[in-house]
């Protein structure tokens, strides 16, 4: 078990705001064909705080945002993009994890114990490792987080995106989630909010109006896109150039 870190104001700030995200989650009805949803800042919020603790320290020139928890990424250690190996080996990071309320037996939550690899997430963390070295140098300018904390699953056990939801149970959640988007930027300042894919990025355009901070996309990356099997890390990397976000 890795020594908590202690909090930093800017910890204490988005603990709290997601705090507050997970009890409007927590009002939301959803239907079918969504017959399961995950909710890691309930049943995994150990390590998900450790991460803010940790990480979430000071405020970030660049904010990497994603869509929502992978099955096997964040659905299972509570981190974004949170690729067991990654987030225990590389962020150094491991707690206990929990139960959701109820499980479909084809996604079952087995915590750090869990022997499937997130691809989406071991190609982002792998980028970052290979390009700043260590999670602290990554992280004394970025963080990566989620848009939506939820993982929606049909009958079927498959991954439901939150763009798929009908329009009535989207309205909620996406405002509850914008508001915890905004919470995010004003505790972070970040000069620079970057989508990763699409979805993640209208969402940033819905929030971010005046500008401030500055968006920017690059591809998701994850398998299910044929351009992101080929070399995602040096595509994104030259995204991430272009748009004057790294060197």
């Amino acid at each position: 078990m890795r020594q908590t870190p202690d909090i930093s104001k800017t910890s204490q700030q988005l603990i709290r705001a997601a705090r507050r995200l997970d009890q409007a989650m927590g009002r939301l009805k959803f239907g079918p064909p969504v017959q399961l949803v995950y909710n890691p800042l309930r049943y995994a919020w150990a390590p998900y705080e450790l991460y803010l603790r940790k990480y979430g320290t000071a405020r970030k020139r660049i904010v990497f945002l994603g869509m929502n928890p992978g099955p096997f990424g964040m659905a299972q250690t509570g981190v974004p993009f949170g690729e067991i190996e990654a987030v225990r080996d590389w962020l150094q990071i491991e707690a206990p994890v929990g139960k959701p309320e109820r499980e479909h037996p084809r996604r079952l939550v087995a915590g750090f114990a869990c022997a499937r690899s997130e691809v989406s997430g071991k190609r982002l963390w792998a980028l970052f490792a290979g390009r700043f070295g260590s999670a602290k140098n990554f992280f004394r300018e970025h963080i990566v987080m989620n848009y939506c904390p939820l993982s929606f699953l049909d009958g079927t056990g498959r991954n439901r995106t939150p763009d798929k939801l009908p329009a009535s149970e989207k309205a909620a959640l996406f405002a509850a989630c914008d508001e915890h988007l905004h919470s995010i930027i004003e505790t972070l300042e970040p000069e620079w909010l970057v989508a990763i894919g699409d979805f993640a990025a209208r969402r940033a355009e819905r929030v971010v109006s005046n500008g401030a901070p500055k968006l920017g996309r690059i591809l998701h990356p994850s398998p299910a896109s044929p351009a992101a099997n080929r070399n995602w890390a040096a595509l994104a990397t030259r995204q991430l150039i272009g748009l004057g976000v790294w060197d």
